[in-house]
């Protein structure tokens, strides 16, 4: 288990990552803050550290379509992107997730416009959560490395062969300097092992069509069908995790919790804010208030019955979103994590607060007021309001 120990930003580690993987394919178009991610590839490519074909186009759309087509010839690809290219890419995500191609995309996670804003939320992924991607989230540097190296051998698994995006947090992570580990160079290449082609377009001995004309009479089979691949992606992320802690020592779930399995109140949160949470998880167990957290790592396809196990004990919850739901009730985790708590008779008291939208800090603060609240909550059983904005102007 050789590792280097490196001071590196996000998105240097992600760079490092696909630069260890070496695929065959890249196409990509410049956005902030996830242009540094293929900035530093190309860098790679023109040195010769890989053997990639690196395409400059002159879109995100016209990106997710030549790594389509890319795909459908029967090479490994990758790409990245964030917020409005991911939005320009939307189209296309479904074509992809459609046509069975193990596309993997690192998604630097940033805010939607209008306004115009190039920081950290979570509305870009979440805007994309049901196009039948794979989705990664990543609380820091570490993660995000070790996440865009395990989603190869996921997509590419022969029994999924679905594209998949790893996530993190716009600025907090893509351009924060952390303290990480990079495994071996061969480790990584004999982990993500050699790309299987199935059905390429360019075996011209065993022709094959992409995207067909599908009518009434199979569509819906046809979406049923990527469905049951869907439901086998829990297990198989499950076994590469476990593939991975051999090589790593690092250990991988659906879900981290953090002193969650005697606690009466929690959090559940995604990525960064993650561990300023736990943070403040720790001081309200000196004070004797039994706090907990889970945070999600594969959100889609979501483990709605392994994450239902987890919080079904709990008293009372608190999901913090880093996204809106415009015109719906609540943020797009809690509805989740709502419907994974719904078959139990005894279920924890849900609240939903909204955070940290278009790089706002998430303080400690913020969660011991949240903390504060779930523990009158619990111990009332009376709830202060369901659905909240934290750290806004009044």
């Amino acid at each position: 288990m050789g590792q280097e120990i490196v001071a590196v930003t996000g998105n240097e580690a992600v760079a490092n990552a696909l630069r260890q993987v070496n695929p065959d394919v890249s196409a990509a178009y410049p956005i902030t803050p996830a242009t540094d991610i293929m900035q530093r590839f190309t860098s790679f490519v023109s040195n010769g550290l890989v053997k990639t074909e690196m395409i400059l186009v002159e879109s995100e759309h016209s990106a997710m379509s030549a790594c389509i087509g890319a795909s459908a010839a029967g090479g490994r690809v990758m790409t990245a992107t964030s917020s409005q290219g991911l939005a320009l890419m939307w189209e296309i995500l479904f074509i992809a997730s459609g046509s069975r191609l193990p596309i993997v995309m690192a998604l630097v996670n940033r805010a939607l416009s209008a306004p115009l804003n190039i920081h950290g939320d979570h509305s870009d992924g979440m805007g994309a959560r049901d196009c039948g991607w794979i989705q990664l989230w990543s609380e820091n540097a570490q993660e995000a490395y070790d996440n865009t190296i395990q989603a190869f051998r996921i997509a590419e698994h022969l029994d999924i062969r679905l594209p998949a995006m790893t996530c993190m947090d716009g600025f907090i992570i893509s351009h924060s300097i952390e303290r990480m580990e990079y495994l071996d160079d061969e480790a990584v290449k004999n982990f993500a092992g050699e790309f299987k082609t199935t059905n390429p377009l360019l075996d011209i001995e065993h022709p094959v069509s992409y995207g067909p004309l599908i009518l009434p009479d199979y569509y819906m089979e046809f979406r049923r069908a990527h469905a049951d691949v869907m439901s086998k992606v829990t297990k198989v992320v499950l076994d590469t995790a476990k593939d991975f802690e051999k090589i790593s020592g690092r250990k991988y779930g659906l879900f981290e919790t953090y002193r969650l399995e005697d606690a009466e109140i929690a959090f559940v949160i995604l990525n960064s804010a993650a561990g300023t949470s736990k943070d403040v998880i720790d001081e309200f167990r000196n004070k004797g208030i039994k706090a907990g957290l889970l945070k999600p790592r594969l959100y889609r396809p979501f483990p709605y019955e392994e994450v239902g196990e987890a919080l079904k004990h709990l008293k009372a919850v608190c999901v913090l979103d880093r996204a809106d739901a415009f015109g719906a009730s609540y943020g797009p985790l809690f509805t989740d994590i709502a419907a994974s708590l719904y078959p139990y008779k005894e279920r924890p008291i849900l609240i939903n607060k909204i955070y940290g939208l278009g790089g706002r800090d998430y303080l400690p603060e913020h969660a011991e007021l949240v903390l504060n609240e779930l523990a009158e909550t619990a111990k009332t059983g009376k709830v202060k309001t369901f659905k909240e904005y934290i750290g806004v102007r009044e």
